[in-house]
């Protein structure tokens, strides 16, 4: 009769900035992270997950968890980059998720970041939000969503056969001397795109140059895997023309991280040849599957990854927040 008449206290939920709490108080959260990443994408999220351990433990974090009944059940992070910032995360664990806590913590970083007069831009590409076209965001007179597009293909079924290139050129495996080169050749190839609104590194070859330094020295797009990258060159002059690279997301399942060619490359049949390249060399590590994100709008794209063998498996909202 006691505990009828004097039910236990709930404690109200509430946002804590990360730098209050320790590592262990986000474990459970992070280790169902972990394995929501598996399950769903065969991604390792294991060393994503240690850095975020790692810099809460330094109290080095932007960020915050949401506590319900003292629980961490979810969390949130942001990086400031300049004069953008970057919403690197935001995870609530499935069985609580709803588009109210994740809003929530939305808003408390959005908050935080505004805060910073520098900021005029904030992206973000969270995998694992609940994904709602008609979903309320925060700031949303300030924000563009752009559908995306995981996409996944059984190497054992990829259609491996050799492009026809129409296009003297030829191609090698991948090198760090090719980098600055590649930087040029994003630039180029994003120019009036639509991912170049999506992620403003695309627009400068100075972007474009620190979004390879990120992709092959940060653990966000998995281990780089130069001997799975490739690059083409025109064989008059030898220009870089297009590159594909590709990286280790688990130990069975790679990633491709960026593929593009230049204008004038374009339609033939180059980025092909190089994602078959990138494929076969996959294929040849035992990689069982392989994975690439796409935009949705760009019909091009995957139309060629369906081609290949790719299926969309997920869909997943990019958001970007100006003004």
């Amino acid at each position: 009769m006691a505990a009828q008449l004097y039910p236990a206290l709930r404690v109200p939920p509430e946002i804590v900035d990360l730098r209050r709490l320790q590592a262990r108080d986000l474990e459970p959260l992070l280790e169902e992270e972990v394995a929501a990443w598996s399950e769903e994408l065969d991604w390792d999220f294991g060393k994503s997950a240690d850095l975020v351990r790692r810099f809460v433990d330094l109290r080095a974090l932007n960020g915050a968890a949401l506590l319900e009944d003292g629980e961490a059940i979810g969390y949130v992070y942001y990086v400031l980059e300049e004069n953008k910032a970057l919403i690197g995360d935001l995870y609530i664990r499935r069985a609580l998720r709803t588009v109210e806590r994740e809003n929530a913590l939305l808003e408390w970083a959005l908050e935080g970041i505004a805060a910073n007069s520098a900021v005029n831009r904030v992206e973000s590409q969270i995998m694992m939000l609940h994904r709602d076209p008609n979903r309320p965001i925060p700031g949303r007179g300030h924000s563009i969503a752009y559908d995306r597009n995981f996409m996944r293909v059984e190497t054992a079924f990829a259609s491996l056969a050799e492009a026809r290139v129409r296009r003297l050129c030829y191609i090698e495996k991948w090198s760090g001397l090719y980098q600055e080169a590649a930087a040029h050749l994003i630039a180029a190839a994003y120019a009036g795109h639509v991912d170049s609104g999506i992620n403003d590194q695309y627009r400068s070859a100075a972007g474009a140059r620190r979004f390879l330094h990120n992709i092959v020295h940060y653990p966000g797009c998995g281990q780089f895997y130069p001997l799975a990258s490739f690059a083409a060159f025109e064989t008059v002059g030898g220009r870089l023309c297009g590159i594909s690279l590709a990286s280790m997301v688990s130990p069975d399942c790679g990633h491709i991280t960026q593929i593009c060619v230049s204008p004038a490359a374009r339609g033939t049949g180059m980025g092909h040849e190089l994602l078959r390249q990138s494929l076969l060399s996959l294929s040849a590590m035992d990689c069982r599957a392989v994975t690439l994100t796409v935009t949705a709008s760009n019909q091009d794209a995957i139309g060629l990854y369906e081609r290949v063998g790719f299926r969309t498996v997920k869909r997943f909202s990019a958001f970007v927040w100006e003004g």
